[in-house]
């Protein structure tokens, strides 16, 4: 496992890309001049001891040189041991809908923007809990298992988007049914917490709600959009190129159904939370979380994370001193070995 201290420094990198450009412009334009004022037969006997593979060689230790001397101002550290540690927390999932409809933008900026910042407001608050994550539409899409790792955890929530899940609809009773796939232990605390606009009508979530309360799971339901609704934006590459129209070519308006969400989380115990006012949202679930039983479990990391930038700066050093001492003339015993000819050539 490692970690870098300063990855800032990467972008002083752009340096080698910007220096081969203008190595290989400078030889192109070189060429030419030679070209206009010398034949190449009169060129190599007036400068008999040009090489030609020298400034290329000198180019590639420059570079390396300055990748590894880059690289070791970024501080690499690598962890060192590996230990145990013990947290107290609960195991908490979150099923975020992502049908079509979460592209309206009733909610600003997006229903689906706004349900990935309320996860991510909610983990902020988050200490010693495990998390997982399920995207679903038409069907449920396992995306983290359950874990402690936050940082992870977010990379897969801003990847998540409407064309995740192929299958359109709002399927939320096989994102509850996945969700009790995700608890592995008997006495810990089991939260699903459900990002939705609701528009699912059928009995079957509230059936499974009631399957996963008999297991022990606790549901939260956020809503995410307005009764007024809005229409459903279609985009290609930023661009809008249209709305969502039905079979008949009406335009669909898309509405917060908080019936089903209220009924899912009371039968479970849960609660019906409106997601348009986040701090509410957040200080709502921190506060239920605080009153719950936290479990203890295991969990192994990395420890004593140690500095390895003194590797990469004395690789840096060794390659640039090779730079200085290795000279653009040829070398003379190589000359001798005539290995491409060179002396018939002069001739």
């Amino acid at each position: 496992m490692y970690q870098i201290e300063a990855p800032e420094y990467f972008i002083l990198l752009v340096i080698i890309p910007v220096l081969w450009l203008g190595y290989f412009y400078m030889r192109v334009w070189q060429t030419k001049k030679q070209k206009a004022l010398f034949d190449a037969k009169l060129l190599d006997k007036v400068v008999v001891e040009r090489s030609r593979f020298k400034p290329f060689i000198k180019l590639i230790l420059l570079s390396l040189a300055l990748l590894f001397l880059i690289t070791g101002l970024t501080n690499p550290k690598m962890g060192t041991k590996l230990e145990t540690v013990k947290r107290r927390g609960v195991d908490i999932v979150f099923a975020i809908d992502v049908s079509k409809s979460m592209d309206a933008e009733d909610v600003p900026p997006s229903r689906l923007e706004k349900a990935k910042r309320l996860v991510s407001k909610i983990v902020d608050n988050l200490v010693s809990d495990r998390i997982g994550l399920i995207a679903y539409a038409g069907e449920a899409y396992p995306l983290l298992p359950i874990t402690t790792d936050y940082a992870a955890a977010k990379i897969f929530l801003q990847n998540m988007n409407t064309d995740l899940v192929s299958s359109q609809g709002t399927a939320i009773d096989d994102a509850i049914n996945l969700a009790t796939t995700y608890f592995d232990e008997e006495d810990t605390n089991k939260i699903l917490i459900i990002l939705s606009d609701g528009e699912d009508h059928s009995q079957k979530a509230v059936d499974a709600a009631k399957q996963a309360a008999q297991q022990g799971v606790t549901i939260f339901t956020i809503g995410i959009g307005t009764k007024k609704g809005s229409v459903i934006p279609i985009k290609k590459n930023g661009s809008l190129y249209g709305y969502k129209k039905d079979k008949n070519g009406q335009t669909v308006i898309t509405r917060l159904d908080d019936k089903v969400l209220k009924e899912i989380a009371a039968v479970t115990g849960g609660k019906y939370i409106d997601g348009r006012n986040t701090k509410q949202v957040v200080n709502y679930i921190k506060d239920a979380l605080k009153k719950m039983d936290k479990r203890e479990f295991e969990t192994t990391k990395f420890s004593e994370y140690k500095d390895q930038f003194q590797w990469f700066l004395l690789a840096g050093f060794i390659f640039l001193v090779l730079y200085i001492i290795v000279l653009e003339r040829e070398t003379q015993w190589l000359r001798k070995l005539n290995l491409f000819n060179e002396l018939e050539r002069e001739n």
